[in-house]
Order: C-alpha cells, then structure tokens, then sequence
C-alpha cells in the first residue's frame, strides 16, 4: 500500500463514525495536494482533515488517529499526538471551569502528568488511586510543560492492580532571595483548559477577557552556589503566607491596588531559607511542598543581594 493510500486508509477510520468517507475521494484529495501543488504530506494530510472537521462540525480532539503508540508519561514530548497510556490516577482536584469534568494527575514508573477531561467528552468518570488503560488520548503543551486531553473517542480500560508510580521530585534548599513579578494576586485566564496569566488584562492566546484571581509565588532560591527557580501555586501560598484568595481579593480592594498582596509577602517571606520539593519543569521547580528553615544568620545581607539581582 502506498503512502498515501496509507494515509487516505487511516483519515477515512478516523471519519467513520461522523461521515460517510470514501477512502478512494480521500487519497485523491491528497494527491492533488501532493502531486499537483507541492504541499508536504503531513500537511496535505493535516488539509484535508480539517475539511472534514469543518464538515462534520468537530474539533480536532473529538476524532482518534488510529494505532497509537504506547508512550510512558515522562516520555511525552511532542503537541498533540495522539498515543495510549497506562497510568494510575495520582490526584484528582476540583476543575476551574464548568466544561471539564474531571482534572488531576496520571501517573507510572516514569513519572506523573496532567490531565483533563471534558465534559462534551461524555466519558466515565477516573477514580482516584485506581489504574486504567486510556487509548486515544492526544497530548498537549503549554510553556513546555505536557499533559493529556481526554476526548469522546478515548477509550477507558479499568485494570485490576497498582501501578507504581515514579517519583520526578526534586527536593531544592536555598535563601528567599527575590520574589519576581507576576507574583501574588493575580489574573488567569477563565477559557476552557488556558491557565495563562494576564497582562493588562489580555491573555496572549485569547485576547481581552475578564479573569479570575489566583495566587502564585515566583520565587529565587539561593543557596550560595546555586540559583533555583520555583512556583508555589495557591495551595502552598497561602499555606506559606497565611493569606487566602479571599483575604487577597479584600486586601487589594481596600488599597485599591494588587500589589499591596505581593508587597506583604515580600516582607514576609525574603531573606528566610526554604526547603522547596516537586516536580522540575524547564527552569522552575513547581513546588508541592513548602518547608520554612531557620533564619539566615545575617537577613540584611541576604536582603541586600536581593536587591542587587
């Protein structure tokens, strides 16, 4: 079979169930991208799905791509493939938006991942520390960080028996040296499965729109050989700080201003050293766990090379 008819094969399965898709009109379609107007085949393919995904009123993450690969999470490394993974369901918490129905970590002997699942989807809910087979899943990335979506086309294979998962933490010690912007009360953007923060009130992808608050830590860790870059998200700041989203929120309301949320914890928190353990993505350290240590010997002098980066 040529490559084409391969290809032509493979879009018409993924079609079936939506169309009626003649596999000879599909390879003929590519062949006139491919013979007549020189367009590469992964994106003649790619042109020719998304006719149909027009036609059939889809996105792209409601069709399977048929014969995946089995792929390990921590080896997850491309923007949507579609691949089968075996994994234990690490954690479940509650989703942000009322279309995904279920958000959490999977996990294996390679590591953890996220995932996410819509409500669209119409699919069985995942229990927490149970283990499944999930086919067709397609992966995605954000800032280089990888996750899975789960879609009307995944399939959902409870295992019976445990999945050990492996343990990606890094465990970084270091003085508080800087707390960066972008930090304390801030702004995300509420669109379906987008954590972007705003600027100004725009998120890069979808433009102008309202926002809902949440809280983060951006911070420098040095422990005067090393600088370590790490995240503390919600949970862990207000843990940290004592302060929640809603007492933020007021703080802000009443100075009229967002900062006076970052300034506190600044004043709080610099010069003292830490313990910060989780997973390493790119440069940060995305922290699960917070451990306050004993104060510098000298706070000033940490202060002022704060001062200095």
């Amino acid at each position: 079979m040529s490559d084409l008819r391969t290809h032509a094969a493979e879009i018409a399965e993924q079609f079936s169930e939506h169309l009626d898709v003649d596999e000879s009109d599909v390879e003929e379609r590519l062949e006139t991208l491919v013979d007549e107007y020189r367009v590469p085949v992964d994106e003649a393919r790619r042109s020719v799905e998304n006719s149909y995904l027009e036609e059939a009123g889809l996105e792209r993450d409601e069709i399977g791509q048929g014969g995946n690969d089995e792929v390990r999470v921590a080896d997850i490394d491309e923007d949507e493939q579609w691949i089968d993974v075996t994994a234990k369901v690490v954690d479940l918490w509650e989703p942000r938006s009322e279309s995904i129905a279920q958000v959490g970590l999977l996990g294996d002997e390679s590591g953890r991942t996220k995932f996410v699942a819509f409500e669209t989807s119409d699919l069985p809910e995942l229990e927490e520390g149970a283990a499944y087979h999930l086919g067709n899943v397609v992966t995605d990335e954000y800032q280089g960080d990888y996750s899975v979506k789960l879609n009307r086309t995944t399939t959902i294979e409870h295992l019976d028996e445990d999945i050990e998962v492996g343990d990606d933490a890094v465990t970084v010690e270091g003085a508080l040296v800087d707390i960066q912007s972008g930090s304390g009360l801030i702004k995300r953007c509420p669109e379906d499965n987008c954590t972007r923060v705003l600027q100004n009130g725009r998120c890069s992808e979808h433009g102008d729109v309202e926002g809902e608050f949440d809280l983060r830590i951006k911070g420098v860790l040095d422990d005067g050989e090393t600088v370590h870059e790490v995240i503390l998200g919600r949970g862990v700041t207000e843990d940290l700080t004592g302060i929640t989203l809603n007492e933020a929120q007021q703080m802000a309301k009443d100075a009229l201003d967002t900062a006076v949320v970052v300034e506190e914890m600044r004043e709080d928190l610099l010069g003292t050293y830490y313990r910060v353990s989780g997973p390493e993505l790119g440069r940060y350290v995305l922290a699960d766990e917070v451990e306050r240590l004993t104060e510098p010997t000298d706070p000033e002098a940490v202060l002022i090379k704060a001062r200095s980066i």
